[in-house]
């Protein structure tokens, strides 16, 4: 068992792990990261945070263990779950989860976590790279109280709000109910511009006229501004959201759930990586429905 004054472990420094680890340092932790690549860890090294070898020095030198990870493949690689490393590394530690994976796949982590004498927690965040960046990303929680407990202040650092949803897997539930609004929103707001320059109506005003309306938001002001602007620079890409949209799908699917407009956003978001804009911004979408009208 680590002492309570070890450092902390972050696992991910990608599009939204590297802002969220440098609130980590900025509130004063004394944080060691590991990323696959080494750029991303250079920069969190230039802020007064140590780099760890590989993952087995990062479990080595930390109790508490972030990972914010794209894939289940890359954290089951990081935690050696299929290895003779898995028991050794997991246990004593608090493993906080912070991506998006299917709550089969966390349910039965936090199984084996625990059979290895470790603790699991349940992090998923709702917000892209802006809100990482400022800090203002909202959590959802899942997981025995005493680790909750232990992680809440390391929650908000990174994270204006938290959430508590009850036994895991119900904080990856609550995330994909909340994707289910972001991703058909985000959709809606793509084909209303599109609508908008079919039409000819001026997508300009069109963007101030919701600016100023009852129905904006954080999402549809910045995500409208890059409909106008033509701007997909990356806050949450086109292959992020179609994952997101595959697992809520397959969760509906499994739960008996009717899906008909996260099914139909699914299908645009897998056209829009198909025509080579996985790594642009969800707003891209919106190429997708051009490449569907009639004529085009």
């Amino acid at each position: 068992m680590h002492p309570s004054s070890s450092p902390v472990g972050f696992a991910g420094l990608g599009i939204m792990g590297r802002p969220m680890a440098a609130n980590l340092r900025a509130a004063g932790t004394d944080l060691v990261v590991w990323n696959r690549s080494d750029g991303p860890a250079a920069e969190l090294a230039a802020l007064g945070a140590a780099v760890a070898r590989d993952p087995g020095d990062l479990f080595a030198r930390c109790r508490v263990v972030i990972l914010m990870l794209a894939t289940e493949a890359a954290i089951d690689a990081t935690l050696d779950r299929n290895g003779d490393a898995f028991p050794e590394r997991v246990a004593g530690h608090v493993v906080v989860q912070m991506g998006t994976v299917t709550p089969a796949y966390s349910r039965a982590l936090a199984a084996d976590i625990a059979a290895a004498g470790g603790s699991y927690v349940e992090a998923p965040v709702s917000g892209s790279r802006g809100p990482a960046v400022e800090g203002t990303l909202v959590a959802m929680l899942a997981g025995p109280d005493d680790a909750l407990a232990e992680v809440a202040p390391l929650v908000d650092a990174m994270c204006a709000q938290r959430f508590a949803c009850g036994p895991v897997p119900a904080a990856l539930t609550m995330k994909l109910a909340v994707n289910t609004f972001l991703i058909t929103m985000v959709t809606g707001l793509a084909e209303a511009f599109h609508f908008a320059d079919v039409v000819g109506a001026d997508t300009r005003v069109l963007r101030e006229v919701l600016d100023a309306g009852p129905m904006a938001s954080a999402v549809s002001r910045v995500k409208s501004a890059k409909l106008v602007d033509g701007d997909f620079s990356p806050q949450a890409a086109i292959g992020d959201v179609l994952k997101n949209a595959t697992l809520i799908e397959d969760a509906a699917l499994d739960a008996g759930s009717a899906h008909p407009l996260i099914a139909i956003c699914r299908e645009l978001f897998a056209e829009t990586a198909a025509s080579g804009r996985a790594a642009d911004d969800m707003a891209a979408v919106v190429t997708a429905l051009t490449a569907r009208a009639p004529g085009r």
